[in-house]
């Protein structure tokens, strides 16, 4: 069973209620989120485009910027060099737009996953001295790429990195010494001395930055506006699919380009949108959800990257001809939907590893599948971390050596934990909750599984799920206009969950099983006081049973399912949240369990 702890921030809640408009209810869950002061407040219910940070605050915005502007000048040839996930891609798309805009001679090389690997290599360097590159701008890769930024810079070219990643570091007699690319501007929060307010944002949204500088002094508005869109819209979609915390100025950049989205003028994007079914929707609402941008179109854009080549997303955004657009939109949605059915393969062969390859105790697991396609592997590695708790890497065998992706749990910052024994990897990058990395034969895979635990330090407590509820609530309290009021909270994502309350003493009337392979249930539950309510709940219906059954009895849980049982005989407590159904032109209120007890 999962633990639950319930907020306890102290605060004036009735005083925040009347200042902004919104319950004492609202005012915990504002708490909850660390907002303290009126300006967060503020800024969290009600902030514009207009609070995103100055990017001169960041460290070389303005060197980099100056350098671009007198190379479009000389008429220099710039390439841009991305990466082949949905931030690289949009990061990509964002300096190619905004530059070629600005008259600039400019092309993009995205790393193809399989040949090039992430990031920076030799050969791309080589690429860009043959082809005649004057000026190399990297975007969501760079920062840990110095080998090859010393090469470019010992055979003449001009090097600009754009970045979000961590900054490798050294660390002697307990000191760290960060290694700063050579470049002639590194342009990345991540830096120790960055003077930027808020570091958690994207390689699109740093390339952006750098994009709306440049801007500043284009001088057809028209164009202008309709670039700063694309810098939202591009934006806000790489920040939730590369899993970046919805607060400060990410909730912003996301909530507005997310409402920009659903109108795009991106014939691509607007593609994509309509293979996908969500197109009518997204017209209808006037918005998407994190959901959309994360588990719809954020996936057929890996695919490209995974399967086929990120350069194919790249050329569906920069589409000017509608069936060009649709034919590519189309191509990507059937690499996903492939993607899909490797991925199920490859996370039955991990667990099936876990389950019998002695891993049960390990703290971090750490799974080799040597033909499982090296582009889902950090899909699976996430699904693994989900399914057990635990950080969690899948391997694969590459054409050189071993590759392989790591996903993370809140308490274990990977990239440190790998640097720790970075003298087993023959290339390693990421961040706290993801990383990447490349092994030189698979005898390391031991080494590396083994060095992992032995240096673990994570507790029995940390594996275990905590549910964090932001108030204890009769369910009375979620009417329509607390449900709707709730949206002011929106978008919710990683840093900005759904809020989710708790209640004792709910009977338990009748339920349904639902959907195609019936593991939707749905119920109908009374409160103390006698109200009634439907809920729904989407988790694991088998293990639910399960508890219904040890606690009440057989009999019960198939009364439950079948005539129905009274008031009282079959009590939980349980955590929830409150969402609107429709039907048939009503609008009423259902609970939603998230979990029980």
């Amino acid at each position: 069973m999962a633990k639950w702890m319930v907020a306890a921030k102290r605060a004036d809640f009735d005083q925040i209620a009347k200042k902004y408009g919104i319950s004492p209810v609202m005012a915990r869950i504002l708490r909850n989120r660390d907002l303290e002061s009126d300006e967060e407040i503020r800024k969290f219910l009600y902030g514009t485009v207009k609070d995103l940070y100055d990017p001169l605050l960041m460290k070389d915005m303005e060197k980099a910027a100056g350098i671009i502007e007198v190379k479009i000048k000389q008429k220099k040839s710039i390439r841009v060099i991305g990466d082949y996930d949905v931030d690289g891609i949009c990061a990509s798309y964002l300096l190619l737009t905004g530059l070629r805009a600005l008259g600039a001679k400019v092309d993009v090389v995205i790393p193809h996953r399989m040949k090039d690997g992430y990031g920076l290599n030799d050969n791309l360097i080589k690429e860009a001295l043959e082809a005649g590159i004057d000026t190399v701008i990297t975007c969501d890769n760079g920062i840990a790429a110095a080998p090859q930024i010393h090469m470019a810079k010992d055979n003449g070219m001009t090097v600009i990195v754009t970045d979000h990643h961590e900054v490798p570091y050294e660390e002697t007699d307990g000191k760290r010494i960060y290694l700063i690319p050579p470049a002639d501007a590194v342009v990345d929060p991540k830096q120790e001395d960055c003077g930027y307010p808020f570091k958690q944002i994207c390689g699109a949204v740093v390339a952006g930055k750098l994009v709306s500088v440049l801007l500043r002094s284009a001088g057809d508005l028209g164009q202008k506006a309709k670039l700063q869109e694309e810098l939202l819209v591009f934006g806000a979609l790489a920040t939730v699919c590369d899993v970046m915390e919805l607060r400060d100025e990410n909730r912003i950049i996301v909530k507005e380009g997310l409402r920009l989205m659903a109108g795009t003028f991106n014939l691509g994007l607007k593609a994509l949108l309509m293979v996908n079914g969500i197109e009518n929707m997204a017209a209808a609402s006037g918005t998407l959800t994190p959901y959309h941008a994360g588990f719809v179109i954020g996936p057929c854009m890996n695919a490209s990257g995974r399967l086929d080549t990120a350069e194919r997303a790249l050329a569906l955004f920069d589409c000017r001809e509608w069936s060009e657009a649709v034919n590519i939109a189309g191509d990507l949605k059937s690499l996903n939907d492939n993607r899909k059915m490797m991925t199920e393969q490859g996370v039955l062969e991990a667990v099936w590893q876990v389950e019998n390859g002695g891993m049960k105790t390990d703290k971090v697991l750490v799974i080799y599948l040597p033909d499982c396609h090296e582009s889902i592997a950090g899909i699976i590695a996430g699904r693994i971390r989900e399914k057990y708790g635990k950080p969690a890497f899948v391997l694969t065998k590459g054409e050189e050596g071993i590759k392989g992706s790591g996903r993370s749990i809140e308490c274990y910052s990977m990239y440190e934990e790998m640097t720790a024994c970075r003298e087993l990897f023959t290339k390693y990058g990421g961040h706290k909750m993801a990383a990447g990395l490349s092994l030189p034969d698979e005898a390391s895979v031991d080494a590396f599984r083994t060095m992992l635990n032995d240096n673990c330090k994570l507790t029995e407590e940390d594996f275990q799920e905590v549910v964090h509820i932001d108030v204890a609530m009769p369910l009375a309290y979620a009417d329509i206009g607390f449900v709707k009021g709730l949206a002011l909270l929106e978008p919710f994502g990683v840093g900005n969950a759904k809020p989710v309350f708790a209640r004792k003493n709910i009977s338990l009337l009748s339920g349904r099983k639902l959907g195609k392979n019936r593991n939707v249930g749905k119920y109908k539950i009374a409160e103390e006081a006698g109200s009634r309510y439907e809920m729904v709940y989407f988790g694991d219906l088998e293990k639910f049973d399960g508890f219904l059954e040890e606690r009440f009895g057989q009999a019960k849980l198939a009364a439950l399912y079948g005539s129905g049982i009274e008031e009282g005989d079959a009590a939980i407590s349980m955590v929830y949240y409150p969402d609107l159904n429709y039907y048939a032109g009503r609008e009423s209120v259902q609970i939603v369990m998230r979990d029980y007890c």
